[in-house]
């Protein structure tokens, strides 16, 4: 690259514009050689500095990490908050926001709307935060099971990969996400025993609250949904079903659990009805109707049943495989949701039943 002034400027005015479209390559740009002529220009290293190094992908499912530092931190911070009403805001702020993990960072931008949304809750429920503490910290019990869970992934699909595992509080939002630095768990939404009161809680949020015992099946089902990158794009709701539902089945597969157990025992004997709503939206974008929809919720209407619906088409389309193995990989890399439910069978098993 030429290195007159006036080309300089163009050089970082190019790359200014291209990190702040989503360029993030920052191995890849500290190794071309087409930049060596503004390597030593001050600017370069402030550029730089702004971008991230990717992580590098893992395949070795002993090398993932479990992180429960965010839970200790936050209650740190929330017996600190408690003794000091008057400060709790600032004290979350000071002792859990700004001493994140990255894991935390990314599940509280893409989940909780604001730090004042989040302490607006936490203030709401101090019964329910009382009685859930123990649980929050019995995370770590469960390290043996999830490595587990990891090493059966890797025998049923050997391409697969294992991120960093985050489990933070949130503000019962989302019981867990990914984003690139791993699998982002809700602790705070899969603790629930016989001693936890919800009475605090709207019936939506008690909707959202899981079993601890769920928390190896809900690990696998965001485990799937990090090996989901080529899965076709769609905005069909029968494409947003198959891509929840296959990680609840193949979670299953792995774990064998899945973390939407009461679900199913709903959903038993009502197969059909289910499917006859469902077919009116399917090829349709109206995913609130059956997904992430606690909103909507009562108790002979439970939330998320279209995690139900693609479980049983990704279950029937692997129940009529013969190479368990390629039925994962073909499940993990569908391109067309419309063939993918004729190839299932699903349709034809439902008929069948009495």
């Amino acid at each position: 690259m030429c290195c007159t002034s006036e080309k300089k400027d163009s050089a970082f005015a190019l790359l200014e514009y291209a990190i702040a479209s989503g360029y993030n390559n920052k191995d890849g740009l500290l190794q071309d050689t087409d930049f060596d002529g503004i390597r030593g220009d001050p600017r370069w290293k402030l550029l730089v500095g702004k971008m991230k190094t990717e992580k590098k992908l893992n395949g070795n499912p002993a090398k993932a990490r479990f992180v429960t530092s965010d839970i200790d931190r936050f209650w740190i911070a929330y017996d600190k908050a408690m003794r000091d009403t008057a400060q709790f805001r600032s004290v979350f702020v000071r002792e859990y926001f700004d001493k994140a993990s990255e894991g935390m960072k990314d599940y509280m931008g893409y989940k909780v709307s604001s730090i004042d949304y989040f302490v607006k809750h936490i203030r709401s429920s101090p019964e329910f935060y009382r009685t859930i503490r123990q649980n929050t910290l019995r995370v770590r019990e469960y390290k043996k099971e999830f490595y587990k869970s990891f090493r059966k992934m890797k025998s049923l699909y050997p391409p697969a990969e294992f991120p960093d595992v985050y489990f933070v509080i949130g503000a019962l939002t989302s019981g867990g996400t990914v984003s690139a630095n791993g699998l982002l768990i809700g602790a705070n939404q899969n603790v629930l025993t016989e001693e936890v009161l919800t009475g605090e809680l709207s019936f939506g949020q008690k909707t959202r609250i899981n079993k601890i015992e769920t928390l190896p099946g809900l690990i696998a089902h965001e485990l799937i949904h990090f090996q989901q990158k080529g899965l076709a794009k769609d905005t069909i709701t029968l494409g947003y079903a198959i891509i929840e539902g296959m990680a609840d089945f193949l979670a299953e597969q792995i774990s064998g659990k899945t973390p939407n157990a009461s679900l199913y025992e709903w959903a038993r004997g009502k197969e059909k009805s289910i499917w006859n709503r469902f077919k009116s939206d399917m090829y349709f974008n109206r995913y609130d109707n059956w997904m992430a929809n606690s909103s909507q919720a009562t108790a002979d209407n439970p939330p998320d049943q279209g995690y139900w619906i693609g479980y049983q088409i990704c279950r029937a389309y692997y129940e009529k495989a013969t190479d368990k193995k390629q039925a994962v990989k073909d499940i993990l890399s569908i391109k067309d949701y419309r063939l993918f439910l004729e190839q299932s069978g699903w349709e034809e098993k439902l008929a069948s039943m009495n």
